[in-house]
């Protein structure tokens, strides 16, 4: 109070008028506080920090597990294309398939992923013991390269019968030759170039079989069997059981031709008769492949 009294009259009312042109925040004029407006709270020196997100500390500590995975390094081959991955060691097979199908464009079920035999896709990576540096073989073709293939396999297919139609005649062949060269048998029917003719009522007789044996054909329509007889012996086939009839001109004599009836499902099976006259050929077709010839 003595200091109060003892400051000069002029010190104090320099303050006054400082005091009125700079009045303190939320002072009133005859000095009493104002209350703190709610809209504008008082700054501080150390405000308040917001409570933490609890969506940014997921966040944050799914970036930690991610880290935390070990991974393993692969080196993925296929179609001789190579890829050096790093994977986790403890996914599936099945999420390293799809990885594999974001590399290369292989969907999953198209994937043969080989890692000392075939990949299970239910176990990790870890449980069929993955070594960094391992070798990742996958066998498959994606989509458009099957597409590719199968486009031009009608042409290939073409080429193969333009090729097969290109062979040299079947009477030219060394099988066909040995038996041929032995000429016309002595009793060979006779044939009616350019003519169609009906099965005889009699056997077809004087031809070789592949052995150059004698050999007649009997057709027993109404028991629907064809007899191959020989000097040894008859078979009786019944005509469901052949599969195919083929033959083809004689070269050279093309009054006669070479036949084979197909018994099995293979070529092997090819029973072969030599000199068979021309004018019978259509018949025996008909008649062995269900083309009935009535009389």
């Amino acid at each position: 109070m003595a200091a109060a009294a003892s400051a000069s009259p002029d010190s104090e009312e320099a303050g006054m008028e400082a005091e009125a042109q700079n009045p303190p925040v939320g002072a009133q004029e005859d000095g009493e506080q104002e209350p703190l407006s709610t809209n504008n709270p008082p700054e501080t020196d150390a405000p308040e920090e917001d409570p933490p997100d609890p969506s940014q500390a997921s966040v944050s500590n799914g970036g930690d597990s991610e880290l935390e995975k070990e991974l393993v390094e692969l080196k993925i081959i296929w179609n001789k294309n190579k890829y050096d991955v790093k994977f986790p060691l403890d996914s599936t097979g099945a999420d390293l398939k799809q990885k594999i199908h974001s590399l290369t464009g292989l969907p999953p079920t198209m994937q043969k992923v080989m890692f000392k035999g075939l990949l299970p896709e239910e176990k990790t990576l870890r449980e069929i013991k993955v070594i960094n540096g391992a070798k990742i073989m996958v066998v498959g073709s994606t989509i458009n390269d099957v597409l590719a293939v199968s486009i031009p396999k009608d042409a290939a297919q073409q080429e193969v019968k333009s090729e097969e139609t290109k062979k040299e005649p079947l009477c030219r062949q060394k099988q066909h030759r040995k038996v041929l060269d032995k000429g016309k048998p002595d009793d060979v029917m006779p044939s009616v170039k350019g003519v169609q003719e009906r099965l005889p009522t009699v056997p077809l007789s004087g031809m070789y079989n592949k052995s150059g044996g004698k050999v007649r054909l009997t057709f027993k329509l109404e028991q629907d069997q064809l007899w191959i007889g020989t000097k040894e012996r008859t078979e009786k086939l019944p005509m469901g059981s052949i599969k195919n009839v083929v033959s083809e001109p004689i070269e050279g004599h093309e009054d006669y031709h070479m036949m084979a009836f197909q018994l099995g499902p293979t070529e092997a099976s090819y029973y072969w008769v030599y000199w068979v006259p021309t004018q019978y050929v259509d018949a025996i077709k008909d008649t062995v492949l269900g083309k009935w010839q009535y009389f």
